[in-house]
């Protein structure tokens, strides 16, 4: 939601007081695609009805922001698994629960999501007749309004005990805290950026929504995912004709269907982009045998594919990349290139990867098994 900030003084965070922040979040935001398309065959979407409990949002002339993300969000989930047998979706609540903004992005990054998204409602001081509904990905603006929506979205913190230690001197109130969103450049940007234009466009051509856009700024609950994430603006709690529509079935069941069009379209998309072609499946003899992961050493490596059926291991097959490594689990083949022992070396390599595989991801392998990165990269801090 959003409004008007007013003038006052501001906090600055120091250089030693940024360097302990960055130590913090880190650890989170460094886990590369999530391993939920990993351990098994299906999706997994993390659902997050913005506020709830002790934290109402913005507020109506009639109606709570909380009520209407928590009804947007339900409604949102249940389209997705009745219609879609690949996707699980998590929430982050499912009542009128309070949630600490910090657990909102960890509940995702623990249980390895593919997307996260967050619901919210609008709200503006300037005038009643603004609307319509935005959608942002994370990212630094120098943009007033947008900034704007992200320090009220963050100042939520401030309802938590001991807030300034558990989020290591954020000041969400302040400018200069924001810097840190510019010190990071978010690895998922790309992906997250398509779903939002997927999520605009159904809301503009399927919902009859007034498009505002997809936006970037400066929101702890995207900072601090490792996956492909938005938030959505459903639209202005404070305008009345859409406070009526935000909170009437037809708008629920509406906003609710757009959202799930476009994750259907995001996946659809990655599993066409990223999965081998039937017609290049070979269930005969290979050429060679597929090489494998080195013993029991963990490593580092960037998937670029994924197919039911095996794969000769050949240039051609994997747009002209020559050591391609074949691993088998469950009932899936996935095939990935390049072996590092440090997180950050495959992390480069995966830009370069890109250019060939836009969708390629970094994953952790152990003894020929896939494992959850997070696991990995906390096995790697402790040796």
């Amino acid at each position: 939601m959003r409004t008007v900030i007013k003038s006052g003084k501001h906090r600055t965070i120091s250089i030693y007081g940024m360097i302990l922040f960055l130590g913090f979040i880190f650890p989170f935001y460094i886990s590369a695609f999530p391993a939920g398309s990993v351990n098994s065959n299906k999706w997994l979407i993390v659902i997050d009805p913005g506020h709830g409990g002790r934290d109402p949002g913005a507020l109506g002339s009639f109606s709570k922001e909380k009520n209407i993300n928590l009804a947007i969000a339900l409604k949102t989930g249940e389209y997705i698994e009745k219609n879609l047998e690949n996707v699980k979706v998590i929430y982050t609540r499912k009542d009128d629960s309070t949630v600490d903004l910090i657990e909102r992005p960890a509940i995702a990054n623990r249980n390895n999501a593919n997307l996260f998204i967050s619901i919210h409602s609008n709200a503006t001081r300037v005038s009643k007749n603004i609307m319509g509904a935005e959608t942002y990905i994370m990212g630094l603006t120098s943009n007033q309004d947008n900034l704007e929506v992200a320090m009220r979205e963050n100042e939520v913190m401030l309802l938590e005990d001991d807030y300034s230690t558990k989020y290591q001197g954020f000041d969400p109130k302040s400018p200069e805290s924001y810097i840190i969103f510019s010190l990071i450049q978010n690895v998922y940007q790309k992906q997250s950026l398509d779903l939002a234009w997927k999520i605009q466009t159904q809301f503009t051509e399927k919902v009859d929504r007034k498009d505002r856009g997809v936006k970037q700024a400066g929101f702890w609950v995207l900072y601090n995912t490792s996956m492909p994430s938005v938030l959505i603006e459903t639209g202005f709690i404070t305008n009345p004709v859409e406070e009526r529509y935000l909170n009437s079935k037809t708008g629920q069941e509406y906003l609710s269907s757009a959202i799930f069009r476009a994750c259907r379209d995001y996946i659809n998309d990655i599993d066409t982009r990223s999965s081998i072609s039937v017609n290049q499946a070979d269930s005969g003899t290979y050429n060679s045998a597929p090489e494998s992961v080195p013993g029991d050493k963990l490593v580092f490596m960037i998937q670029v594919a994924t197919s039911s059926k095996r794969t000769e291991i050949k240039p051609e097959n994997f747009k002209g990349i020559t050591d391609i490594i074949e691993i088998s689990t469950s009932s899936r083949y996935r095939y990935a290139t390049g072996i590092f022992e440090d997180y950050i070396k495959a992390v480069e390599y995966r830009r370069k990867i890109e250019e060939k595989y836009p969708d390629a991801f970094v994953i952790a392998v152990k003894d020929n098994k896939v494992l959850p990165l997070q696991q990995a990269l906390n096995q790697n801090k402790n040796k």
